[in-house]
């Protein structure tokens, strides 16, 4: 009976230690995913600050371009009231000869 216990305690310790030895393995691979996927996911931070700065950049030049935009309507707007000033007063000196 005796030798019979020791030969169940035997196999349920070299159950165990295979057990403890896939355990030792499953924790390395998941350490090793684990140390991928915070890699990964610093470099996706670092990739989204840099496209939030160019965001940001793009938008300052696009406030700009809108602005210039703007300026030279109003520029355009002045010149031709002018231009029609001088087209009126042209023909009214025409006229006047």
């Amino acid at each position: 009976d005796a030798n019979r216990q020791i030969s169940e305690y035997k196999f349920k310790l070299s159950k165990a230690e295979q057990d403890i030895t896939t355990l030792e393995q499953n924790i390395g691979r998941l350490e090793g995913q684990a140390a991928r996927y915070k890699s990964a996911a610093e470099n996706a931070e670092k990739v989204e600050d840099e496209l939030k700065a160019e965001k940001r950049k793009l938008q300052r030049e696009l406030r700009a371009a809108l602005d210039k935009i703007d300026e030279m309507e109003m520029t355009n707007n002045h010149l031709m009231k002018r231009l029609e000033k001088m087209k009126a007063n042209r023909t009214a000196f025409l006229s006047q000869q």
